[in-house]
């Protein structure tokens, strides 16, 4: 088993600055060269007690906060303009960031760009469901509608 600090949210493992005991294999092959954790050693603890902190300021603080925050984003729909070609097709894709950006724009409340879970690629313009973990109990479907500018 290895003892490593987490550096990244891992689904179904942790949070940043989790200490967690894994397989050796997981934690060679998966975890340590995706940058994902890094190996635990005494000195460490350090870092972790900073990343707990940068959490802290990032997070939404109660379960209620989140509550109402994600009645404010139901009622909402999320309109993010993008630049397209003539058959409606994005020069890229609408990313985690601008949507987060977007509903930052909209709550006035932070959202951390990690929360937006964004299932599959947004390529075109048209209307999309997109979750938002907002709390670890407390998740949200935004509308969001990607128009061409």
């Amino acid at each position: 088993m290895a003892k490593l600090i987490l550096t990244h949210e891992v689904d179904r493992l942790g949070q940043p600055g989790d200490v967690v005991e894994v397989k050796d294999g997981y934690a060679r092959n998966f975890l340590l060269p995706r940058g994902y954790a890094t190996r635990w050693t005494k000195g460490a603890q350090k870092q972790i007690d900073q990343m707990e902190q940068a959490r802290r300021k990032r997070e939404i603080a109660t379960v209620e906060d989140a509550q109402g925050l994600r009645d404010k984003l139901e009622e909402t729909t999320l309109t993010i303009t993008v630049r397209t070609g003539n058959s409606g097709r994005l020069f890229g894709a609408v990313t985690a960031a601008d949507i987060a950006q977007a509903a930052q724009e909209a709550t006035g409340e932070n959202i951390d760009r990690r929360k937006v879970l964004v299932t599959n690629p947004i390529k075109s313009v048209g209307d999309y469901k997109v979750d938002i973990r907002l709390h670890s109990d407390v998740t949200v479907a935004v509308n969001v509608s990607v128009v061409s500018e």
